[in-house]
């Protein structure tokens, strides 16, 4: 079986591209099997035109089978299937240079979403081509300066994106997207919400700003504290200070103003001996200073909603009660 590349193109096939005697300029055999690896695999009709391969050339390749049209003007070469990053990348190449992967495509290139079955390209200029299976959004040239690169693929920015996600995601998915990109390092609450105030008036940045709002938004680890996150605004509870240090342990959410902590048992962690031990210890440790420690199991959090709202609202109604107060 011929050697395969792992970005996509067949690099035995590859090899015996020669020129066809019909193209005035020399074919760049090598310069098109860097751009293959740059491009995971796939090329456009004009990048194959700038190498000096002509059109017979190309066609004779798409009969050979050594070419594969995925999009207008779009190939992938070697094998006609690409990878998810081949996929991308020629899906930019049939809207031309201006194009951009955006939206929830964007989001699953930037690993912040999972992304969804149709792809979303954003078109910096006038022209809005038809693709069947893309979905175009058409943008100003201005916010051209929103696209980056990543692994190759031209992509708006995690700003950009986070913006395009906000006009549409429910409150909680797209807190979830924020907190993905600020465990990533793409971005960070604090700069996100400075980005915003020079973004002009468009669909998003309000509910954007909105959310980021330092009374509102707080930044989680995973999933289960998210979930936790909602029942406790459902309880009535104040919003709790997160990832705070108390007692010398670094807590999920905590409230100075009752002495309460409240932390989460995940899927994952939590279950060896030695955790548990030191699970004790940090609600030993948290009593001994005065303070309420409460620890809510993933089965809880997902199961059993009524019951973990229900204590939330019972212990803080007696922390209110009882006027106690201790913040370490």
């Amino acid at each position: 079986m011929p050697a395969r590349d792992s970005r996509g193109a067949n690099s035995a096939s590859l090899d015996t591209w020669v020129p066809d005697g019909h193209s005035t300029v020399q074919p760049r055999t090598a310069e098109l099997w860097q751009l293959l690896e740059q491009q995971h695999g796939v090329v456009s009709r004009g990048q194959l035109h700038q190498l000096g391969f002509s059109s017979r050339w190309i066609h004779h390749r798409l009969a050979k089978g050594r070419l594969h049209r995925l999009w207008r003007g779009v190939y992938a070469a070697g094998r006609p299937q690409v990878t998810r990053y081949g996929r991308w990348m020629a899906a930019t190449l049939t809207c031309g240079p201006m194009a951009a992967l955006s939206h929830e495509t964007a989001a699953a290139l930037w690993q912040i979403r999972p992304g969804a079955a149709e792809l979303e390209i954003s078109i910096f200029g006038a022209v809005r081509p038809r693709r069947p299976g893309l979905v175009i959004h058409r943008r100003s040239l201005v916010a051209r300066a929103e696209t980056t690169r990543r692994l190759g693929i031209p992509v708006t920015t995690p700003i950009c994106t986070l913006i395009d996600l906000a006009a549409s995601l429910p409150r909680n998915e797209l807190e979830a997207a924020i907190n993905e990109a600020d465990k990533l390092e793409l971005i960070d609450a604090d700069r996100l919400r400075q980005a915003l105030y020079g973004v002009k008036r468009r669909p998003g940045v309000g509910r954007l700003r909105e959310l980021l709002d330092r009374r509102v938004f707080k930044l989680t680890d995973s999933e289960l504290e998210r979930r936790l996150l909602s029942l406790i605004r459902r309880a009535g509870l104040a919003e709790p200070e997160t990832g705070r240090y108390v007692n010398g342990f670094k807590v999920d959410f905590y409230w100075p103003q009752l002495g309460l902590v409240v932390e989460t048992d995940g899927l994952r962690y939590h279950r060896t001996p030695a955790q548990q031990a030191r699970d004790r210890l940090r609600g030993q440790t948290h009593a001994a200073a005065g303070l309420t420690p409460l620890r809510f199991t993933h089965a809880q959090i997902r199961y059993e909603p009524a019951h973990v709202v229900d204590t939330l609202a019972a212990v803080a109604r007696r922390r209110q009660s009882a006027g106690t107060s201790t913040s370490v």
